[in-house]
């Protein structure tokens, strides 16, 4: 291994409160002509990660040494992780001792063929999991994840997605705890125009969350999306709550909620992985939506999160427009990073 892995292994507010730039739903125009180009919007973590992957191995001709420490050093730069790192960076030299690969541009290519075997375990679109559920209306998602991860405007954009595919929503204001939570919520219904159950501040999470599973139950809604307070994973009695109303929830529907998905915050780098384990061994994580990669250098992340947590990766987040949190899509992400 070369030296650069040797010597490394030695926001609420703000993040939640609904975008003035959002899109309307409104909006005549779909989702992908209307959402960013994606390579434009992995900018910072191209230049972290590259500055330009094909500018990078433009020009050099051969393989040595010094060109594999370079990319090993933007690679952990950009926050692929030590671990996942080594996995692409053994299996390169791998090829380049079998003569497998000869020269740069043979190297560009296996790198992507590498990190996109890396991703795709991780590709379970959401949308096949609720299309195979076999229990009856509505599928239930319980959004879960730390203070200032992006939750409540995430739910407001997943709330879009899911309509654009024809399905009804309702959503849940569990986030009790917090009145303008309760507000933003109600804010992401109306540009939505979907239902929104509310209890007011300080109101038991776990009585919203029911309530709304039995209104969409009635009214035959498809799903419910459900927020919840953002807590650290060190807080035991806020992680308790997360248990109770899965305890709850169950005496509806045995199965409920069909998906416990965290949000977490691409720019909280090798520090979420911690974060996201510890509400994992509390709840059972399903599936994980990745947000603010456009406004981070730290895009890497996903190959940490793939190499370590057993978790899909179910959406990206890449801008403020209603329509930028994506379904993630491993092939599309390498090619726009090494575009």
């Amino acid at each position: 291994m070369f030296g650069f892995i040797k010597r490394k292994q030695k926001k609420d507010k703000v993040a939640d409160k609904v975008s003035t730039e959002t899109l309307p739903v409104s909006d005549s125009r779909s989702a992908e002509n209307s959402s960013t180009d994606l390579g434009k919007s992995l900018e910072k973590t191209k230049r972290t990660f590259s500055d330009g992957m094909a500018d990078f191995f433009l020009g050099k001709k051969s393989i040595d040494d010094e060109l594999l420490e370079e990319l090993e050093t933007r690679l952990l730069s950009a926050d692929v992780g030590i671990d996942a790192t080594t996995t692409i960076i053994d299996e390169l030299q791998s090829d380049i001792s079998r003569k497998a690969i000869n020269d740069a541009e043979g190297l560009h290519i296996k790198l992507a063929q590498i990190m996109k075997s890396i991703l795709q375990p991780c590709e379970q679109p959401l949308s096949s999991v609720i299309a195979n559920t076999e229990s009856d209306k509505p599928f239930v998602i319980l959004v879960v994840g730390i203070n200032g991860a992006g939750k409540t405007t995430s739910i407001g954009k997943l709330a879009n997605h899911f309509i654009q595919q024809g399905k009804s929503v309702m959503l849940a204001a569990g986030d009790t705890f917090r009145a303008a939570a309760v507000e933003q919520l109600q804010e992401w219904g109306q540009r939505n125009n979907v239902p929104v159950i509310t209890q007011g501040t300080g109101a038991d999470p776990a009585s919203v969350i029911f309530d709304a599973v039995e209104s969409a139950s009635s009214k035959n809604i498809d799903i419910v999306i459900a927020d919840t307070a953002g807590r650290l994973h060190t807080q035991d009695n806020l992680m308790d709550e997360l248990a109770k109303i899965k305890r709850v929830l169950g005496k509806l529907d045995p199965e409920a909620p069909h998906e416990t998905l965290i949000v977490m915050d691409a720019g909280f780098g090798q520090n979420a992985l911690h974060q996201v384990q510890q509400f994992h061994d509390t709840i059972g994580l399903t599936g994980m939506a990745v947000t603010k990669l456009d406004g981070t250098a730290k895009g890497g992340i996903l190959f940490s999160i793939a190499n370590t947590l057993s978790l899909p990766v179910r959406f990206i987040g890449v801008g403020e427009s209603i329509n930028d949190l994506r379904p993630f899509n491993a092939s599309e992400f390498v090619d726009a990073l090494l575009e």
